[in-house]
């Protein structure tokens, strides 16, 4: 299928292994704070059941990308990773790529009844004019040398009080899965009742079990009945920040600031042996804990804060 736009006409289709180099050549090193995820994230995604990942193209060459995964058991598609080539944004080919993607899941997935997508600026009056805000995380981000990082960790633990907390629980894949759809957790903890991976909002349901499955992530908890605190890590991957740099994302989910610190730290600990290289780590917490989360992590162990304050917006409107 093509159309006319003002950059000429536009064709679409979905994206193969071979347009991988064609895709990266449309991601500037830069973006995301050259934390941009495509490179390790595009072949798996061409795998993925339910995904659907669609491309532009002019004359032949890949112009803009975006992917549309189907969860909640089918009744809601999340929109990732919308990239167009540098110089030809401004020129209505993301729109154009948004809604041919829009099109062909209402004909080809007519259950689709929601739309959900997350943002990290702060999201303009038209966009919040068209969309319901689901829910909200704030953001602090560290980077450091992987070297440094078990210094990091060491004045962590010094600070945290092993007598003012059980110790941190990590997880099997069954515990957490049971957990994470308790009523107690959802009603109590999850950011409004959504189970948030590394910018991928879910309802907790249990068809999103499988999805979450996939992502291989590390769950920890203050405690395996009632916790306080249930967090998620994801594996680190390979970003353009640098050409050693990993990147990883964790999510926190509760409001107790003693507990939150106690599952950073031990999501740390966790990882402290599979890394190496530049090490940029995002952690994902309520608002409300985060000044507190920043304080504990002030340090004298060269790990940096990458950005101030910021946060993640979950948005959500109707098909």
């Amino acid at each position: 299928m093509s159309a006319a736009g003002e950059a000429g006409d536009v064709a679409y289709s979905l994206a193969q292994e071979q347009d991988f180099q064609q895709v990266l050549n449309i991601c500037s090193s830069d973006a995301f704070d050259g934390l941009d995820y495509m490179a390790a994230a595009f072949h798996r995604w061409l795998q993925e059941p339910g995904r659907l990942v669609s491309i532009a193209r002019i004359k032949n060459r890949v112009v803009a990308l975006e992917s549309a995964l189907l969860v909640d058991g089918g009744q809601t598609v999340v929109f990732q990773g919308l990239r167009v080539a540098p110089d030809l944004r401004g020129r209505g080919i993301a729109g154009a790529l948004q809604k041919h993607v829009t099109d062909y899941i209402r004909c080809h997935y007519p259950q689709v009844s929601a739309v959900r997508l997350s943002r990290g600026a702060k999201p303009s009056p038209q966009t919040l004019d068209k969309y319901r805000l689901v829910a909200k995380e704030a953001i602090l981000s560290l980077c450091c040398e992987a070297a440094d990082l078990s210094l990091f960790v060491a004045e962590l633990r010094s600070r945290i009080s092993p007598s003012q907390h059980d110790p941190a629980v990590t997880l099997t894949q069954q515990q957490a899965e049971t957990l994470i759809l308790t009523d107690y957790v959802v009603s109590n903890l999850l950011p409004g009742k959504t189970i948030i991976n590394d910018w991928e909002p879910l309802k907790p349901l249990e068809a999103n079990l499988e999805v979450l499955r996939r992502r291989g992530l590390m769950w920890i908890a203050d405690r395996a009945f009632e916790p306080t605190v249930v967090s998620l890590c994801t594996p680190p991957y390979a970003v353009p920040y640098r050409h050693d740099a990993l990147h990883f994302n964790i999510n926190i989910f509760g409001r107790s600031l003693a507990s939150v610190c106690a599952v950073f730290l031990a999501q740390l600990e966790a990882l402290l042996p599979s890394l190496h290289g530049y090490l940029i780590f995002y952690t994902y917490v309520d608002p409300v804990v985060w000044p507190g989360l920043r304080q504990i992590c002030q340090n004298n162990s060269n790990v940096l804060f990458f950005k101030d304050y910021w946060e993640e917006l979950v948005l959500e409107k109707d098909l």
